[in-house]
């Protein structure tokens, strides 16, 4: 890896800038203090390598001053703001997990970020003002590397500078081994919690805890390196006085390829420290750019991007885990059941007229051995069928007498109810709703 091309590590530069830049804005919209820190610390130390990386890759000139100034700074802080970004995710998490409510009021969560930001901004700029204390001169400028920051190696530069990421590190142990304990005591409530919490799913909780507890064990034996190599790199001078330290302090140091790589230590220490920016982003990407809401807003980016260039989005993928094909709504597939395709198809009822709402093909028939006579609509003028038309005889060959009238006082004769039997004919209950007989 540090004997690799430069334009392998400009790449894997670029690629960890993106890696942490795309996720930022859902992530912001959890107001997640810790993570957006470490994804804006982290992306933006791979974008200031990069730019080193490509400027000066096989020279040393001193291209731009100010922009060397700001960048070494930059890098003191990103030492100490990883580790203190790792810290506020820890924090966090253990506040979760052994919260008492599972509402919070908006003064706590108002409190909450503002403490975020006090470790996660607040300690890696004091970081670079402490710096300025052993900053021996402006800055270096090495070949294939670019600018980087100048610390007069002395004790004071070890409690000042070199110490603060392990010491970070130790505060976040103490707060995973507290996160992992009240978990195991609190289960039933931390659940309660994140059904609560709209935000912040138990998916989303492990992952960002697995990303905090790699930090947490990679920057105490990382730190502890640091300070090793520094300690054998190069002489430990003893602190005399600050006009001894700040002598010269303008002065640019421009150390070609050829020197600085024939000192292993230097090697180790120089490549080490801007390699471990891109790991650190490629780490948060595993755990956070193929979640189920990473997945998502590709979807969204990828479908808003289509519609602009005037590509098909056909058969995307929806955001809710299934997908469809053009505009047919009725062919879903849920892909995590993994359900087989369901086709469901909408009947809609008309209305018809009394004619047309039976088939031609229903027929009344002469009883008594007579020949069936199809039904024609042609039969009738009006489409109703005249009383001549049907069987002079009932279907089931049975009379059905009415009941006999009461007699009143005076009448003349009276017909027999049986005189004229009532006829009712067995005919299809479609028939007898929709034909008018007249």
């Amino acid at each position: 890896m540090f004997n690799s091309p430069d334009w392998v590590f400009s790449m894997f530069a670029f690629l960890g800038f993106l890696c942490c830049m795309i996720p930022l804005p859902w992530h912001l919209e959890a107001w997640n203090t810790g993570t957006c820190l470490y994804m804006i610390w982290t992306g933006l130390s791979c974008l200031i390598q990069f730019i080193n990386s490509i400027v000066w890759r096989s020279n040393v000139i001193n291209w731009a001053p100010v922009w060397c100034d700001i960048s070494a700074k930059f890098m003191i802080g990103t030492s100490v703001a990883i580790p203190a970004c790792s810290l506020c995710i820890n924090r966090r998490l253990y506040h979760i997990a052994s919260v008492s409510s599972v509402t919070k009021t908006r003064a706590q969560k108002r409190r909450d970020i503002m403490t975020d930001l006090a470790i996660g901004v607040g300690i890696p700029v004091l970081e670079m003002i402490l710096q300025y204390i052993v900053q021996g001169h402006r800055f270096n400028i090495f070949e294939e590397i670019g600018c980087y920051p100048a610390t007069f190696n002395t004790p004071l530069a070890y409690v000042l500078v070199f110490a603060w990421p392990m010491v970070l590190g130790c505060i976040s142990a103490y707060y995973c081994v507290r996160t992992i304990v009240e978990l195991a005591q609190r289960r039933a409530q931390f659940m309660e919690f994140l059904s609560m919490n709209k935000n912040l799913s138990s998916s989303r909780y492990f992952r960002l805890m697995g990303l905090a507890g790699i930090e947490m064990l990679c920057t105490i034996p990382l730190g502890a390196y640091v300070i090793y190599l520094n300690a054998t790199a190069q002489p430990v001078l003893p602190w005399i006085s600050w006009a001894n330290v700040h002598f010269n302090f303008s002065r640019i140091e421009q150390i070609p390829s050829v020197a600085w790589r024939t000192s292993g230590p230097a090697v180790l220490s120089i490549e080490f420290s801007r390699w471990f920016l891109v790991v650190c982003a490629l780490v948060f990407f595993a755990f956070f750019g193929f979640a189920d809401e990473a997945r998502k807003n590709y979807r969204l980016a990828y479908v808003s991007v289509a519609k602009r260039v005037g590509l098909s989005t056909a058969g995307t993928v929806s955001t809710g885990g299934s997908w469809s094909t053009g505009s047919k709504s009725e062919m879903a597939y849920n892909s995590r059941a993994g359900i087989m395709p369901v086709f469901v198809t909408q009947r809609t009822e008309q209305k018809r007229d009394s004619l047309t709402s039976f088939s031609t093909d229903i027929s009344i028939g002469e009883f008594n051995d007579a020949k069936e006579i199809p039904y024609s609509p042609t039969e009738t003028a009006t489409g109703s069928i005249s009383k001549e038309s049907l069987p002079s005889t009932p279907v089931d060959g049975q009379t059905i007498p009415l009941p006999d009238t009461p007699v009143l006082a005076g009448s003349g004769p009276t017909h027999g109810v049986t005189a004229v039997p009532r006829v009712i004919v067995d005919s299809p209950e479609s028939l007898r709703n929709s034909i008018d007989i007249v």
